[in-house]
């Protein structure tokens, strides 16, 4: 098994603030019942107050704000596209092979928008890609839970090249390009949530695939409206959630050799 994909999955399950500051918090109650008061108190205080700052403030808009806005909304300019790839994510596998419907999760306008997209560009290849990121090996292929969904949405299937191996970005990128063979000079559009799409652009780039990025799934409102407080404690963590994901995924990808720069921007030339 690729050691990569195992130590970025068990090494997001400790670090994922959620997850971390429950960990914390288990610790201080853990240390108070062993009669060590002093380190105990300040892992509950820490981590209560980690709790409030990431489930309630603005916290995690100000996180995820520079990664949705690092690749501007896709203007059709009039030049041909010869393919638009949509990247996995937006499916909950499980559940809709199991039922035999779609299951779309928070990220489901990827598929509207790539499903719109086909329509637009009636000639362009299209390309899915996305297996599991289940560290067990027998998880549902989510390339055979969108079929059930693009299906659904008016997608001519037998447009659609399906990758169906990949278990991470990285994979996403690599397996794409050996199954598509895109030639130079093709347009390839790229379809994923607007926080993911630097470090997606990144792994194009670094197999030698550049794609024209096509950002949706937008999280917050805009740079101008990040400062307002979240309603219900889930809903802050779980966006503090995935702003780390993100920017570990970034750092983790740069440091392995998986995305050319650390930060990837909209001109390569510009890295």
């Amino acid at each position: 098994m690729d050691s990569f994909f195992t130590v970025s999955k068990v090494g997001w399950l400790l670090a994922a603030p959620s997850n971390l500051l429950m960990f914390v918090l288990l610790l201080g109650f853990l240390l108070r019942v062993a009669d060590v008061r002093r380190p105990a108190f300040a892992l509950v205080a820490l981590s209560a107050l980690g709790l409030l700052v990431c489930g309630f403030s603005p916290l995690a808009n100000h996180l995820v704000s520079p990664l949705e806005e690092r690749f501007p909304p896709f203007k059709a300019d009039g030049r041909p596209v010869e393919g638009i790839i949509l990247l996995g994510g937006s499916e909950v596998p499980d559940v809709a092979l199991a039922r035999g419907v779609p299951a779309l999760n928070d990220a489901g306008e990827r598929m509207l928008a790539f499903a719109m997209l086909a329509r637009t560009y009636p000639d362009a290849r299209l390309a899915f890609s996305g297996g599991s990121a289940d560290l067990d090996t027998d998880g549902q292929m989510e390339a055979d839970a969108v079929r059930l969904a693009l299906g659904d949405l008016g997608v001519d299937l037998s447009r659609v090249t399906f990758e169906r191996r990949s278990r991470n970005t990285a994979e996403n990128a690599a397996f794409t390009r050996q199954l598509i063979q895109p030639q130079p000079g093709e347009r390839w559009l790229l379809v994923t949530s607007a926080f993911h799409m630097p470090r997606a652009v990144g792994c194009f780039r670094q197999v030698g695939f550049p794609v024209t990025a096509y950002p949706v799934d937008y999280r917050t409102i805009s740079p101008k409206a990040l400062d307002g407080p979240f309603p219900r404690i889930a809903m802050g963590l779980d966006l503090t959630d995935l702003a780390a994901k993100e920017w570990l995924g970034l750092l983790a990808y740069y440091l392995s050799g998986r995305i050319p720069v650390l930060f990837p921007a909209p001109d390569a030339a510009a890295n």
